[in-house]
């Protein structure tokens, strides 16, 4: 019986690579995990997760974990991380300094595309929806996420307070930054009034804290963001991307019946199905969204001249047309054609398939130009 661990080394060969096999054994791995809720928390559901990818990789795989999000991206950046889970957000931030690159992205275990953002208020609060948040009196104290995270700043930064040109500083009583786990908690035991979440960190709180989550209310939801990316350093060694590849792709799809119940019993406490291939045109909606409140922060800003603003605005929407027409061609481009036979055998759960897309997929991402 071939053992999950074996299909990693069995498809790099057959796809053409030449892997070391003594290096392999030996290779190291930090994998950073960014600060959605305290350390301790995600230890319990990420370290059976690394221990199945040291395990079926043969590399010693070590968790990285930081107070907040930018100390996974500067760790990967400085080439102490090697491998990572991010948001959107902080993915691009990765990509755009860190030398990161996406390779696949998670899937809930709803089977959802992804996530949604919200506001968040104690069940008893008298704020009923996004208006009375925004009234803008001063009584109110506010809670947002890390800077670099997508559903805790980026989009409630973009859609609320950009769109409608509210500076949180001078809207609120108190604007203070926090983590997902940490919003949600200040919020249900009433030390702030409102704050960012999403909808993933609340089901999380469902496990983590049910009590504390009956006491919280969701007041407004963003449109759907992409669900979280998986990147790693372009520099990685060609045989070392592609074991890692091999393994996040066939993990909970390929092997035995139980060996297949156990990696979803696994992917479950991250409330995720197996993971998806991907790259990084997921990026390209964030980069709008990303500019879009640059735009809005510009326009607001009463120190800039009409002619300053024109200026700056008119490099951003030129910026905003190259992603949307990026966006628009990666829809129909080559990745997604190179992918469209690898969710059809999925779909039919044809592991022979299956293992034969890997492998192709595994050496061309393995494979593709660093720069």
């Amino acid at each position: 019986m071939r053992k999950l661990a074996l299909i990693g080394t069995a498809l790099a060969v057959a796809a053409g690579i030449s892997a070391n096999v003594a290096r392999a054994e030996t290779t190291e791995i930090n994998f950073g995990i960014i600060a959605t809720e305290a350390s301790t928390n995600l230890k319990t559901v990420w370290e059976p997760f690394l221990d199945a990818m040291a395990k079926g990789t043969g590399f010693k795989v070590n968790g990285f974990y930081a107070s907040d999000y930018a100390g996974v991206i500067e760790a990967m950046r400085f080439k102490k991380v090697q491998l990572a889970w991010f948001g959107n957000k902080s993915a691009m931030e990765a990509a755009n300094r860190s030398n990161g690159e996406i390779f696949a992205k998670s899937v809930d275990s709803d089977g959802n595309p992804g996530y949604w953002s919200h506001i968040i208020v104690h069940k008893d609060s008298p704020i009923k929806n996004l208006e009375d948040v925004l009234k803008c009196d001063k009584s109110i104290d506010f809670s947002i996420g890390d800077p670099n995270s997508t559903s805790g700043f980026l989009v409630p930064t973009s859609y609320i307070f950009a769109a409608k040109n509210v500076d949180p500083k001078a809207c609120f009583k108190t604007v203070r930054n926090a983590s997902h786990e940490a919003n949600g908690m200040a919020v249900a035991n009433k030390q702030v009034d409102a704050a960012t979440n999403n909808s993933e960190s609340l089901r999380r709180l469902e496990v983590t804290a049910p009590e504390a989550r009956k006491n919280i209310r969701v007041i407004w939801t963003s449109p759907l963001i992409p669900s979280d990316p998986l990147l790693w350093r372009k520099d990685l060694a060609a045989d070392v991307k592609a074991k890692l590849y091999t393994w996040v792709l066939s993990y909970g799809r390929i092997g035995t019946p139980e060996e297949i119940a156990s990696a979803k019993k696994v992917l479950s406490g991250l409330q995720w199905a197996p993971f998806i291939p991907s790259s990084d045109d997921q990026l390209l909606p964030i980069r709008v969204l990303e500019a879009n409140k640059s735009i809005m922060k510009i326009k607001g800003d009463a120190k800039l001249s009409a002619e300053e603003k024109a200026t700056k605005t008119a490099s951003l929407e030129a910026d905003i047309k190259t992603y949307q027409q990026a966006a628009d061609k990666a829809e129909h481009g080559a990745f997604m054609k190179q992918v469209a036979p690898f969710f059809e055998a999925d779909k039919a759960k044809d592991q022979a398939k299956l293992k034969k897309l890997i492998g192709e997929l595994a050496a061309n991402a393995a494979t593709a130009p660093t720069n």
